[in-house]
């Protein structure tokens, strides 16, 4: 009578089980609907020390890790708080910083490259600076409303004073995410195309935040990554952004003419 082997389903049942656990001995705690500061700061350390330096992190091409990287890189994380007007200012403001801290460290995750100088995690980076620039939009305006909300005098110079330079800042970070156009080489097909995606998005979300600030040095810059860059993708999003500037600069012009001549007349 021929014997039975239970070797073969046995390896089989194991490797099944190691799969169905290998998240599990991260710690990411994907069974909360929403991710806070303390749940990031210990993601950032999982990936930081929970990774052996020959390991793969979290994809989005990996079925398996993709939930992870897309809890991670989820903005409904933060706007469930920074968008609840229920909280006062200047709470949302505190866990707005925080969360900004939390997404400086954020960004140093994903910047690997390989030999030939390609990013291993292009796609995973652009999502992470996009988590960024979203937040960015939210941790500003809720900045400039405390500092109103704190002044003696709202309309004064020195509290304008300080709002347009906390504007000028946002500007100038927005501003540094085209600057990465200098490393389109380093990019995939897709993840250029991901990149454009986020001047589609988030740069015409800054500007219809603040239509009247000062973009000339984004402009500038949007120019030179125009003549430079080889996507058709990107040259469509920078030439879109440019003309967007050029639009607002001249409604600010057209209105600063009708607001002297009235007051001439």
């Amino acid at each position: 009578m021929r014997k039975i082997s239970y070797i073969k389903p046995l390896i089989i049942i194991l490797i099944l089980t190691l799969t169905n656990c290998s998240l599990d001995k991260h710690n990411f705690p994907l069974e909360k609907r929403y991710w806070d500061v303390d749940d990031y700061n210990n993601a950032v350390r999982e990936y930081k020390f929970g990774f052996k330096n020959d390991d793969k992190l979290p994809t989005f091409d990996n079925p398996e890790t993709r939930i992870i990287v897309q809890k991670f890189t989820d903005e409904e994380n933060y706007k469930v708080v920074l968008d609840d007007n229920e909280l006062g200012i200047k709470h949302r403001n505190d866990i707005a910083e925080k969360f900004f801290n939390e997404w400086r460290e954020m960004t140093n995750l994903y910047n690997a490259l390989d030999r030939k100088d390609k990013y291993l995690y292009d796609k995973e980076m652009i999502a992470v600076w996009h988590f960024g620039l979203g937040l960015q939009l939210k941790y500003f305006n809720l900045g400039n409303r405390q500092i109103r909300e704190n002044a003696d005098d709202p309309n004064s110079y020195s509290t304008k004073n300080r709002i347009n330079s906390n504007i000028s800042t946002l500007i100038s970070n927005y501003t540094n995410y085209i600057n990465r156009i200098n490393e389109e080489k380093a990019f995939s097909d897709e993840g250029k195309v991901k990149l454009a995606e986020g001047i589609d998005k988030y740069f015409i979300e800054l500007i219809s935040l603040y239509p009247d600030a000062n973009y000339s040095g984004m402009k500038k810059k949007a120019n030179l990554m125009l003549k430079k860059s080889n996507s058709d993708k990107i040259k469509s999003s920078l030439t879109k952004l440019i003309k967007e500037i050029k639009a607002k600069s001249d409604e600010k012009k057209r209105a600063e003419k009708e607001k002297l001549e009235k007051a001439i007349n």
